[in-house]
């Protein structure tokens, strides 16, 4: 299983971004999938993730700013409105699968937020 995040970019405040990310390889059933976020120093944080009931969590910081969704293929987005500059952040997606579980990332792509 390979992921990749792309679509990143630079973009003032209140602008909004919608990165992808795209799976490859066999994917049966999974814990959860969704992005995260890193900033240097800090540790890496749950932006928002699909549970394995169709529910989703997301942060408190990007609640009613962020929406995550995928298509009934391979991709799956972070559809981001309002950006701050505290969101920006190296953006990784990421999909627990089981058995297992085993994590698999994809390489982050990021996004900078100038106020």
């Amino acid at each position: 299983v390979q992921l990749q995040a792309c679509e990143g970019g630079l973009v003032q405040a209140g602008s909004s971004l919608r990165p992808s990310c795209v799976t490859s390889g066999t994917i049966g059933s999974f814990n959860h999938m969704g992005w995260y976020r890193q900033v240097p120093g800090k540790q890496r944080e749950l932006v928002a993730v699909f549970n394995d009931d169709g529910s989703t969590n997301y942060a408190d910081s990007v609640k009613g700013r962020f929406a995550i969704s995928r298509d009934n293929k391979n991709t799956m987005y972070l559809q981001m409105n309002g950006l701050k500059s505290d969101d920006t952040a190296v953006y990784y997606c990421d999909i627990e699968v089981v058995p297992g579980p085993l994590d698999y990332w994809g390489q982050g792509t990021q996004v900078t937020v100038s106020s």
